[in-house]
């Protein structure tokens, strides 16, 4: 691209943003100058438009194209092939096994450690310094995760020196240095161990506050009954945080049902550890079937739909008991 391109690029995002802000001014204008009893109403739809316009754009069309490239071939005929392929190729169903094991273990595993460290260092010394310890991987992107967790499964051949921890590990020991990313299925479990390490913080810091939260005569009633620790953390500490374990599961499923910059950065997808979301940007992007692409798209936002709904209605159930 040469400079006039460039310089003529910049003038046409100048002149759309100031045409933004001159529609903007006149609505505005127009509002103030509106009647009374009715200015309220203008007001709230003059502040809202902006940011409606922008939904509609940047989500609401790319929604409706993608379900409909989603049953069109690369011809534009309608056709369920994209659909047939995800379910019947043995790489398609491979990448929705894997983003089952994915779903189903990086919630888990990430709420129970977060829970029980919670639980652990609640009201101990030194708690603030125990949560920033587990907190800090949540302000890594996953980009800089997958960069960093690398160099932890880093493999070098021959006699080099190993300079990832895990095989530095090993060959000091005495053992051979293994290829961890390319050995199927132990490269998927190895980062679904570097979602859980992101996620963790995250559902400790919401689960510290949520035990925080429950009434102290609880568990001093339960104390005086004659129970012990663990059936107080059953009976009385789990039903007061009910609510913040259903936020963390659900946040913590639906960011592992989209997680593509861990996989992307540390395999690619390549040797059986693609995910949805992963295998969602090679075929739109890298193979050119944006049917294909699609589809996975449209699979993805369906296995997303069931996780919101039931956290919708676990939330406004509270809010009708409070």
């Amino acid at each position: 691209m040469t400079t006039a391109d460039l310089l003529g690029k910049l003038l046409q995002v100048v002149m759309g943003l100031a045409i933004l802000a001159a529609v903007v001014g006149l609505l505005v204008f127009f509002i103030d100058k509106a009647p009374k009893k009715g200015r309220d109403y203008w007001q709230l739809a003059g502040f809202l438009a902006p940011a409606m316009l922008f939904v509609l754009v940047g989500l609401v069309y790319p929604a409706i194209r993608t379900s409909i490239l989603a049953f069109q071939n690369s011809s534009g005929d309608w056709t369920m092939d994209n659909f047939i392929w995800t379910f019947t190729q043995p790489a398609a169903i491979r990448t929705l096994i894997n983003t089952i094991v994915w779903v189903l273990l990086v919630p888990t595993i990430a709420t129970g450690i977060g829970l029980a460290y919670a639980v652990f260092i609640d009201r101990s010394r030194g708690e603030k310094y125990y949560k920033v310890v587990l907190f800090m991987p949540i302000a890594i992107s996953f980009v800089g995760a997958g960069v960093i967790w690398r160099f932890v499964y880093e493999y070098r051949s021959g006699d080099r020196e190993q300079i990832g921890l895990l095989n530095a590990i090993i060959v000091a020991f005495g053992g051979d240095p293994v290829q961890w990313m390319q050995t199927d299925p132990i490269n998927t479990l190895l980062l679904i161990i570097v979602m859980i390490w992101i996620q963790t913080g995250f559902a400790m810091v919401l689960l510290s506050a949520a035990i925080k939260g429950v009434p102290t005569e609880q568990i001093e009633a339960a104390q005086l009954d004659g129970t012990n620790g663990w059936q107080r953390f059953v009976n009385v500490t789990v039903p007061g945080i009910r609510g913040a374990l259903v936020v963390v599961v659900t946040t913590i499923s639906i960011a592992t049902l989209k997680v593509f910059d861990i996989v992307r950065t540390m395999t690619a997808g390549n040797f059986n550890t693609s995910t949805i979301a992963n295998e969602m940007y090679t075929q739109a992007f890298r193979a050119s079937e944006i049917g294909r692409g699609s589809a996975l798209a449209l699979i993805l936002f369906v296995l997303v739909l069931p996780i919101v709904i039931y956290n919708v209605n676990v939330l406004r159930k509270q809010r009708e008991i409070r």
